[in-house]
């Protein structure tokens, strides 16, 4: 029998595999971010259809996601356990869900502009939105296999390559947009869909360099060998996996998508306030993701060993990691949040100063945000590494949309709390996802593995 590890030990392995994988997430976050800051660039129209257009995209991107995180925790558990075939079974798997859900959203993306007039948007917008995703839309399925792929490399600690084919993807983006959007370097000016052509050039560039790596890096793994045979054995365990993780993933999606829409009830500047906060609080949710994905390949190789004492220990230190860059957080969102508000906004601009203080008391409402929000995606984490999603997913959608969405609004209109009080119902939301979820875990989910 291996010695157990030591806390130190369990520190240095969650460091090892959370710090690239949250590096890569950043990055990934830059590439949305970059698209927004040169789109305002060129027009305020552009940058209002790709908002409108992006988020439609990101709903399908990250239901679709549910089978690539699947992959994570059933490729870690198959490679410590030394299943080889089932490594390459759930890989293969993972891509074929991954297409198979890509090519059902493209009606959707085709057909966008429809869509958005029978939601009631601007006409002008429907349609130059419509004219990104029938560009971009296609963009989903090689994006979801990059996914596939980033998981399965995390889930074989190959995290350095996810995260340099992910800084490689943001400086391809900003170079493609530079041309394409504005008409520089000889290429023709194309506005929004200029946008539209980095976004499935970086996707389908990122799975090809992926997929190289993989076939000469890896061979021992022969992932893609027999990819066109259906596997329905191995289809159907990451469909049952990936599913609910899909679902959770919406729901919550959904929950920041509602606090928005009622943002935009209270006016233009409290939902300018509000879409400033989120960008800074995305920026620390990153690194809790890539803290999250550590715990799921940590908990899946401890289910795949039967390693229980090493389950247990490893939740232990990776909540604790999190929970200090939490706490960090809210230092810093408590002590300079006019700084991190200012950064966004032009100092000429005759808003400044009331958008400022809204968001300064946004800020302060997320200091307690992000301590829930991090025990939430953490627990999340911890349950997708032992294969537990189902009884998760059903906690988030009661979470977030039974308590979370109707506290928003009644702490935002009827007591009159506004924007403050739409972000203290998510909270309340998020930490009842937190602590259900957390319950799942300790009280149930792990016992399954032996002591």
């Amino acid at each position: 029998m291996p010695q157990p590890l030591s806390y130190r030990q369990h520190l240095r392995a969650v460091l090892g595999l959370g710090l690239p994988l949250a590096g890569s997430h950043l990055a990934q976050f830059a590439i949305t971010l970059t698209d927004a800051v040169m789109l305002g660039w060129y027009s305020v129209e552009a940058l209002a259809a790709e908002v409108l257009g992006g988020t439609l995209f990101f709903v399908l991107f990250i239901m679709g996601s549910g089978f690539a995180w699947a992959v994570m925790p059933m490729v870690a558990r198959a490679a410590s356990s030394g299943e080889e075939a089932q490594v390459r079974r759930v890989t293969r798997m993972g891509l074929w869900a991954s297409a198979i859900f890509g090519l059902a959203c493209l009606p959707v993306t085709l057909g966008s502009a429809t869509l958005f007039l029978a939601l009631g948007q601007d006409p002008g917008t429907s349609a130059l939105a419509g004219d990104y995703l029938v560009i971009a839309g296609w963009g989903i399925l090689p994006g979801l296999m990059v996914m596939v792929l980033k998981s399965a490399l995390a889930a074989l600690e190959r995290t350095g390559v996810v995260l340099w084919v992910t800084l490689a993807a943001v400086a391809l983006n900003i170079l493609v947009n530079y041309a394409l959007i504005f008409g520089n370097l000889g290429m023709p000016e194309l506005g929004v869909r200029g946008a539209a052509i980095a976004s499935v050039s970086v996707n389908v560039a990122s799975i090809l360099v992926l997929a190289v790596y993989v076939q000469h890096s890896m061979p021992e793994h022969t992932m893609f060998a027999r990819l066109w045979r259906p596997d329905w054995e191995a289809l159907a365990q990451v469909f049952r996996l990936g599913w609910p993780i899909g679902i959770t993933n919406l729901a919550e999606v959904g929950l920041f998508a509602a606090s928005s829409v009622m943002m935009g009830w209270l006016g233009t500047l409290p939902l300018a306030a509000h879409g400033i906060a989120l960008q800074v609080t995305s920026v620390i949710f990153m690194v809790h993701v890539g803290l999250s994905n550590a715990a799921t390949v940590r908990a899946g190789q401890a289910q795949g060993r039967g390693d229980g004492p090493g389950l247990r220990a490893g939740a232990r230190v990776v909540l604790a990691v999190s929970g200090l860059v939490a706490l960090g957080t809210v230092v810093v969102f408590l002590s300079v949040p006019e700084t991190l508000i200012g950064l966004f906004l032009s100092p000429d601009d005759p808003d400044r100063p009331a958008v400022v203080a809204i968001g300064v008391m946004l800020l302060a409402a997320a200091a307690l945000f992000q301590v829930v929000d991090a025990a939430q995606v953490m627990a999340l984490g911890l349950l997708r590494g032992v294969q537990d999603t189902r009884v998760p997913m059903v906690i988030a959608a009661l979470s977030y949309w039974a308590v979370g969405v109707p506290a928003s609004y009644v702490l935002g209109f009827p007591l009159g709390f506004g924007g403050a009080g739409i972000w203290l119902g998510l909270a309340l939301g998020l930490a009842l996802a937190g602590v259900f979820m957390l319950w799942r875990f300790w009280g149930w989910s792990v016992r399954a593995v032996p002591v």
